[in-house]
């Protein structure tokens, strides 16, 4: 659950999506995909990733993992062949027929791997080692996958504590982060710059976190937006200072906040 506040907070849910096409039914925007909108076909595939993610979770009766599971690397490009085979002469909603398309290409995946597994039976990858012992190594492939992905659900789990426990400090929490998050892309994307440009002033972290503060005055010598500005969206930039500058590689890497090379930091 706060995980799905972070990423809203971040504009990355299907409530704030890019005002160029705010309130058009998907049928529309498709039809504008399709006559040679590239950059919103970007935008599209990227704002129904939770939906693509969703329909294949329910499909797998499993919950899909979009950084890992290849299952939602099959969907999303199931997603992706809908946009360009969608007919509007057909009177069905697009996504009625997003999701048969990704149910389709998940079948056809399943029956392949099936098809292998039943052509080559793990049995034929056991060898024996130095002293004798029978080993297989799919076996062992399989169960470091999943001890990989249980590590990292882990981190993630420990990365949101931590952050947790740092704005909390602040006086800031995951629903202060929702509803401070801005409803338009290119505000979004300037409050998000502000935040970087921040977090990578290490005299003006300092004051962040020594303070307790932001950096208003100084902020307004480099950025150009209003003392208003910085002072309606305090929360949402220091949200984003903090973990643009903390140690939250898997957060940063979710909600795609990118982190520089060789980058100092400075602890909280």
């Amino acid at each position: 659950m706060i995980l799905v506040l972070l990423k809203r907070f971040l504009g990355k849910s299907h409530s704030h999506r890019s005002q160029a096409y705010s309130g058009q039914p998907p049928e529309e925007l498709v039809l504008r995909i399709q006559e040679g909108d590239i950059r919103l076909r970007n935008h599209f595939i990227t704002d129904y990733q939770p939906y693509v993610a969703k329909v294949t979770s329910r499909f797998c009766k499993r919950y899909i993992d979009p950084a890992r599971d290849d299952e939602f690397a099959i969907a999303l490009s199931a997603f992706n062949e809908a946009i360009n085979q969608f007919s509007h002469q057909a009177g069905r909603s697009f996504l009625s027929f997003a999701e048969t398309v990704i149910r389709r290409r998940l079948i056809d995946y399943i029956r392949k791997e099936q098809r292998f597994s039943q052509q080559v039976p793990y049995s034929s990858f056991e060898v024996e080692d130095d002293e004798e012992n029978i080993i297989n190594p799919v076996e062992i492939h399989q169960a470091i996958r999943q001890y990989e992905q249980q590590k990292g659900m882990e981190e993630r789990r420990s990365e949101i504590n931590e952050l947790n426990r740092v704005l909390q400090e602040f006086d800031i929490s995951f629903s202060d982060l929702v509803d401070s998050s801005p409803k338009h892309t290119d505000s979004r994307e300037t409050l998000i710059g502000i935040g970087v440009l921040l977090s990578n002033d290490s005299q003006m972290m300092r004051t962040l976190l020594t303070k307790r503060m932001l950096p208003i005055k100084e902020l307004l010598d480099v950025v150009e937006v209003s003392r208003k500005t910085l002072e309606r969206n305090r929360k949402y930039i220091i949200a984003v200072a903090i973990i643009h500058n903390g140690p939250y590689p898997y957060l940063r890497d979710y909600l795609q906040i990118v982190k520089p090379e060789n980058e100092g930091r400075m602890q909280p």
